[in-house]
Parts: structure tokens; C-alpha cells; sequence
């Protein structure tokens, strides 16, 4: 838990506190409670800092998680009785030109693998005005939703839920100002130990150096996209080579005409893979499509409930004390809720899509719509003709009786690698504490900041004043927190 100052008020028994509902919204609830008409947008209850003012802390990133933590002390302080001056001065440093999320993965039917109720504050605090279904109410679609009767709202409306969350800091946050590192900015006159720490940042137009002061840092840049070493230069080097992140911003460019026979490829059998394959099959109608996986079908999530409660935030407490190895065992045991699955429904109905496909085809002939198995991709290069030819290890003939070639070359004219993120921006970015933090080495040899159960990096006795200054790290912590590693704010 990040603990800034003891200036600000727990969050305790907070009064229901709801927006004013929409003009026209005639099904208000009786139980709403009474409105404050001279309130017509609520007032920002965290100080914008003056330039070069020394902050109470600083976050890498305004996703969902830096988000999360916004929200919880926006709540905190709007049942405080301190004075706007004297609560804490905080900013969010964001590479991207607005707040996005996900962007490239906004698939027109995709829908969120978790309950609404796992939104950035309803377990933390149910009656904060955050709630996924304060936002419904406010914009007037709570009943409609709920005659929906799902748990699981698209994506598209849950990228809208967190633009209107973020509204609420919009100017504590720095957009198109890139992170490049954390360094110490002072040490106490009395200790010698460091009290503040110097962020530099890069204006992302300008290239312009920026640099903000502050006493606490949590570190929460997200991932970035995994491409495989084999992949490497033809995704660097080839413009129809494209990460799944990219695909609903970059596609429409690579392949301009809805209507034209595409050859498409989709490389990666987890739910990403899996909801791109069914897309673009919508998308482009006449495209020939291949959804290349290394194992012999798509495999279920694991959303079990029993299995779900490792995603419960008192979890991790649990997975933190394990010993190393026992850690390492649960970890891959537990990845069947979250790494390289699909949905059910959305494996059931691209078999349905692929069945209806076969009653129409021609016995013998290429389906038009195909999941090429137990394939690995090792290379990505250019044909003359500007194609991207994917070279395969095809292990088809281990697993049935087949001729099928073990090394094979396929043609495509755009090739869309579902490979999953890297969560290691960390690393670089506080290279200048390595000096003070306690390290560990981990299995690829690089150097690892550790970390309590809190999330916050461990620095050597007496480097850093853990009373006036810390460093928290946020969505990179699965080796010793397991998959789920809830958000700080969850742990409140």
C-alpha cells in the first residue's frame, strides 16, 4: 500500500456519492440518494502542483492500474476535511498523446474476460461514485444494461467507463511526456539518506528534457509487445508485419479494401489470437485466413470458481511467502486462468464458423478460413513480390498419421503476431537506483529490483529514508505475486 502522507483520511464509511444523472434519465432509483443541484460536474479534490514543486508522488503511466490509484485518492480526500493545499501533490506522466487503452485490440463484439465487478474501485470501496455501475447510471444506461443480464461488458463500453474515470485528472496528468529514467534527487542533510527522487522525462513532439521531483514513484508503464527473437527483424523491417496491439489502428492501412481475397495469418492461440482470427474473417469476407498455433487446438480459460479466487487481492499474500520453487510450480499451474486460452464461447463459435465453412466447400479444397496446428514459427522474411513469408517447424506428423512437410514456407499478405507483452520497462527506467536497491538475478541473467509484499522495491539499509520516500512497482510482479498481482489500490 502506498502510504504518501497522514494528511489524507481513510476512505472509511464514504456516504453514497453519485453523479447528477443525465436530463432526460426518467427511471432514476428512489433510492438514489438527493442531489446537490449547484453541482453540475464534480471539483477536482487533488491540488495541481506548481512547476518544480517537490510532489508527494509521481506515476509511470495513466492505464488502468495508475488510474486505479488516482481514483482511490480521489475518494480518499473527498471525505477529508484537510484543506485542497495541504492534500497531496501528485502526477501522472503518460507517453501517449490521451488517455487509450487498448486500442488496437477495440474489436467490434470483444468482450472483457472479467466481471464489471472487478473495475477500478468497487472491491476496494463500493460506494465510491468510480463504480462501473455509477457510470452506467450516469449515463443513463443502468437498466438497459442490466437487461442484458451479463457480468462481462464489451470492450468498447469498458474503454469508455475508464475515459470517464480519467476525466476526473485532467490537469494532473502529462500527456506525451515519455519516462526515461528515475534517479536520486537529494539526500537528507541529517541521514545521508536519499528523501526524493528525480524523474526525467522526454517531451515525445519536442524531444525536449523534463524533469519532476518527488518523494514517491510507482512504476506502472504497462508492457510492451512480445515479438519472438526468430520474429524480430521482419517485424522491424516489414510494414505488413504487425503485433496484435497494433491491429485495429494499423490493419485498415495494410489491407485498404474490405472486399479484397487477402491472404491474412494470425500467429498465437491465446484469446487475443483467437478474437482476431474471428474478426478479421468479418472484416474482410473474401480473405483467405490462418490462425497458426503450436498446439493441436484452442484450450478453454480456466474461469472455474474455485480456481477464480487466486485473482482474489488477499491471494497474493499467499503466493509472496511460497518458497521459491513451490512459487514457480504454482505459477505455471495457475496460468490456465490467463495464459495462451480462450473464452468458451468464443472457441465454440469459431468451430460453428469454421463447421458452417466446410458445408459449403468443396470436398478436398483449401478452406477459406483454417487453424494450421502444431506449427512454431521461426522466421518472418520479404518476397520480391512484397508478401510476408512465414517459415514453419510443422510437427503435424509426430501427432497424426500425415505427409505434411516438416518444414514449411506460407505466403500472406499481412501477418498479425498475437504473441502476448513484455512487463520489463522497469528495468531500464531505474537503472541510476541499482546502486541502492536490493537485487536479485533472474533466469534470462538480468538484474531485478526486489520487492515486498506491498510492491515496493527494497533498497539497501539506510540508501533510502522509507519514511519520507519509496519506490512502487505495478504490473511486473508475477514471479513473486503470481498471475494475478492485483493493483495496489486493491490492497487499501
Amino acid at each position: 500500500m502506498v502510504r504518501l502522507s497522514h494528511r489524507v483520511a481513510p476512505v472509511g464509511e464514504s456516504p453514497v456519492v453519485v453523479a447528477n444523472p443525465p436530463a432526460n434519465d426518467t427511471n432514476r432509483s428512489p433510492q438514489c440518494p438527493p442531489q446537490d443541484p449547484s453541482r453540475t460536474e464534480w471539483a477536482l479534490t487533488l491540488p495541481s502542483p506548481s512547476p518544480g514543486e517537490l510532489l508527494d508522488l509521481v506515476c509511470v503511466g495513466f492505464g488502468p492500474a495508475a488510474l486505479g490509484i488516482g481514483l482511490a485518492l480521489q475518494d480518499a480526500c473527498e471525505t477529508s476535511t484537510v484543506p485542497l493545499n495541504y492534500r497531496p501533490k501528485v502526477a501522472f506522466i503518460e507517453s501517449q498523446s490521451n488517455f487509450a487503452w487498448h486500442v488496437g485490440m477495440q474489436l467490434a463484439g470483444a468482450k472483457m474476460q472479467i466481471s464489471f465487478i472487478k473495475d477500478l474501485a468497487t472491491q476496494r470501496n463500493p460506494r465510491s461514485r468510480f463504480t462501473f455501475l455509477n457510470y452506467l447510471w450516469t449515463k443513463g444506461r443502468l437498466n438497459q444494461y442490466a437487461n442484458l443480464s451479463t457480468f462481462r461488458p464489451s470492450r468498447i463500453e469498458y474503454q469508455d467507463y475508464l475515459n470517464w474515470c480519467a476525466q476526473s485528472f485532467f490537469d494532473l496528468v502529462h500527456y506525451g511526456e515519455e519516462v526515461i529514467d528515475v534517479s536520486p534527487s537529494r539526500q537528507s542533510s541529517q541521514s545521508q539518506s536519499v528523501d526524493s527522487f528525480l524523474v526525467t522525462c522526454r517531451d515525445v513532439k519536442s524531444g525536449n528534457a523534463l524533469h519532476y521531483r518527488t518523494r514517491h514513484v510507482v512504476v506502472a508503464a504497462g508492457g510492451r509487445p512480445n515479438i519472438p527473437s526468430a520474429l524480430a527483424h521482419g517485424y522491424s523491417t516489414q510494414t505488413n508485419i504487425i503485433h496484435s496491439s497494433q491491429c485495429m489502428t494499423t490493419l485498415p492501412h495494410i489491407l485498404p479494401d474490405p472486399v479484397s481475397k487477402y491472404r491474412i495469418a494470425v500467429v498465437g492461440g491465446g484469446q487475443s489470437g483467437a478474437e482476431i482470427f474471428s474478426n478479421v474473417q468479418t472484416a474482410f469476407p473474401n480473405a483467405q485466413t490462418s490462425l497458426i498455433i503450436r498446439g493441436g487446438a484452442l484450450r478453454p480459460t480456466d474461469d472455474s470458481p474455485f480456481v477464480n479466487e487466486i485473482f482474489d487481492p488477499e491471494q497474493t499474500a499467499n503466493m509472496f511467502h511460497r518458497k521459491d520453487p513451490l512459487r514457480a510450480a504454482s505459477i505455471i499451474m495457475d496460468k490456465a486462468t490467463n495464459y495462451g486460452v480462450v473464452r468458451l464461447e468464443l472457441i465454440e463459435r469459431i468451430y460453428e464458423n469454421l463447421y458452417a465453412q466446410s458445408l459449403l466447400s468443396p470436398p478436398g479444397s483449401r478452406p477459406q478460413n483454417r487453424i494450421l496446428r502444431y506449427r512454431t514459427v521461426t522466421g518472418l522474411k520479404s518476397s520480391p513480390s512484397g508478401a510476408a513469408i512465414i517459415t514453419c517447424e510443422n510437427a503435424t506428423s509426430q501427432y497424426e498419421k500425415s505427409d505434411e512437410p516438416v518444414n514449411e514456407q506460407l505466403d500472406f499478405d499481412a501477418v498479425i503476431l498475437a504473441t502476448g507483452y513484455v512487463r520489463d520497462l522497469h528495468l531500464e527506467m531505474l537503472k541510476p537506483l541499482r546502486r541502492l536497491a536490493a537485487q536479485s538475478t533472474n533466469s534470462s541473467g538480468e538484474t531485478e529490483c526486489r520487492v515486498k509484499e506491498d510492491y515496493r522495491v527494497i533498497f539497501e539499509s539506510g540508501k533510502v529514508d522509507q519514511s519520507q520516500a519509496g519506490i512502487w512497482l505495478q504490473g511486473c510482479n508475477e514471479k513473486t505475486h503470481g498471475v494475478s498481482m492485483p493493483w495496489i489500490q486493491l490492497r487499501n
